[in-house]
């Protein structure tokens, strides 16, 4: 007898496909500032509105986006010698 259990997935779990699609459209966007609604148009598919508020949560804990009241701003910044000045403390 088999013991395999079928655990359903959450209904708005989004996929990897999709957090990097999300991730690239807003790292990519000309404007600073973004609306879920204006982001919605700017992706190249679809996206369901709760998992695109998931997907945005995980940025926002994962420090690459900032929301507030006039939208979603891209934050996350890469550069090593940023990384290097903020880890032993110079001032910029």
């Amino acid at each position: 007898m088999s013991t395999y259990v079928d655990v359903p997935r959450p209904k708005h779990s989004p996929t990897l496909n999709t957090v990097l699609m999300v991730e690239d459209t807003l790292k990519n966007m000309d404007e600073s500032v973004v609306s879920v609604a204006d982001l919605k148009k700017k992706l190249p598919r679809q996206v369901n509105h709760n998992t695109l508020k998931r997907i945005l949560e995980y940025l926002e804990e994962s420090n690459k986006i900032a929301v507030s009241m006039k939208g979603i701003t891209w934050i996350h910044n890469p550069n090593p010698d940023l990384r290097k000045a903020i880890n032993s403390g110079l001032e910029i």
